[in-house]
């Protein structure tokens, strides 16, 4: 349960203010013009990676005059990654970042590898992660060849589960040129230790990732915090984190953490409109969404396991689209106010249009 002791006494933070703070830290209130692609991917400590095009979208929300080739770049240079990750998603990361957080998470990989237990009956996965850590070392491989190499093995075992015990054994990372702007390539698979040239450490305290998390996200509950990681039991650290953070409540009660010093903008800070792509962090990393979602707009995200494209208006989720290729405009949930229609035309254009295909 989210943790409301002490709460009462603490400072209020509105619904609204409790946006633009996020906002803020989500380089969402204003692009950036400070911040390189590599930068803004560490301080937003990855961006949901699930689809190619995604990262790109989210980056050009967020930095002023970014272009895609930097981004793909980074990922030629090895200096960004596609990993799996927070809450057993694909993320782009940055080489540090992927050396790191996948030990911080690991614990929950395992929570992850038991759920498919009955398909490994006679596995034994440390066994499976040196013959998988052998093969994608030589060369990439598919999760397909995997899957027909693991399965002379375990015959009996099940295929899926194989593939699920590869990725949640060993940190395997999307090679180039999966992952390039305007460039295909099929999943190819290598080790991250092998595809960086470096060893990863080991699983540090999560004491460093809790601050950057409120720099990213905050402020921010224990809750907040574990959904986002898919870590549990994260209030002892928050406890110890205590002295040196502030605390706030939300307007349920509920106890919120920040950095001391971090930007907390007014409630009546204007809020530009923002497309955001598939996936995005921004409406994933909290246990409570209704800082950007509002209660009539609760799932309109989604259509099933299937995120959409979504648009910002006034700070919070008003329209979304479904992904097709010809639309020109994400519709809207409710319609936008005369202020938030004279915002829009300010926006730069998008990678996508650049290219010469639709907006989302």
């Amino acid at each position: 349960m989210a943790s409301t002791t002490g709460a009462s006494t603490a400072p209020l933070l509105s619904r609204p203010a409790l946006n633009r703070a996020t906002l803020d830290r989500q380089l969402l209130l204003e692009r950036s013009d400070a911040l390189s692609p590599k930068d803004a991917v560490a301080h937003l400590l990855g961006l949901q990676a699930q689809n190619v095009k995604p990262p790109y979208f989210a980056l050009w929300s967020r930095l002023a005059g970014f272009r895609p080739e930097a981004l793909s770049a980074l990922m030629e240079a090895r200096e960004v990654v596609r990993m799996v990750t927070l809450r057993s998603t694909l993320h782009t990361h940055t080489a540090d970042d992927a050396l790191t957080l996948r030990p911080l998470v690991q614990a929950a990989r395992e929570r992850e590898l038991n759920a498919f237990r009955k398909g490994l009956v006679g596995v034994d996965t440390e066994r499976l992660g040196a013959i998988v850590r052998a093969l994608v070392e030589e060369r990439p491989y598919s999760m397909r060849e995997l899957r027909e190499a693991l399965l002379k093995e375990w015959p009996d075992a099940d295929p899926f589960a194989l593939s699920v015990a590869a990725r949640c054994v060993l940190p395997l990372v999307q090679v180039t040129p999966r992952g390039l702007w305007g460039r295909g390539g099929a999943v190819a698979l290598t080790t991250v230790e092998h595809w960086l040239g470096r060893p990863a450490g080991p699983a540090p305290a999560p004491d460093a990732t809790v601050l950057r998390y409120l720099g990213a996200f905050g402020p921010a509950s224990v809750k907040d915090m574990q959904t986002w990681s898919g870590l549990t039991r994260l209030g002892p650290v928050f406890a110890r984190l205590r002295p040196q953070l502030a605390v706030f409540r939300d307007e349920n009660g509920v106890e919120l953490f920040d950095l001391p010093d971090a930007s907390r903008p007014d409630e009546d800070t204007p809020a530009p409109p923002r497309f955001l792509p598939e996936f995005d962090n921004l409406l994933l990393s909290h246990a409570d969404r209704a800082r950007v979602v509002p209660p009539q707009h609760k799932g309109r995200a989604w259509s099933g396991n299937q995120a959409h494209r979504t648009l910002l208006v006034d700070g919070f989720l008003a329209g979304g689209s479904g992904g097709s290729r010809n639309a020109r405009t994400a519709p809207r949930f409710s319609p936008c106010s005369s202020s938030s229609r004279s915002a829009r035309p300010g926006e730069p254009k998008s990678p996508r249009k650049r290219r010469g295909c639709s907006p989302i």
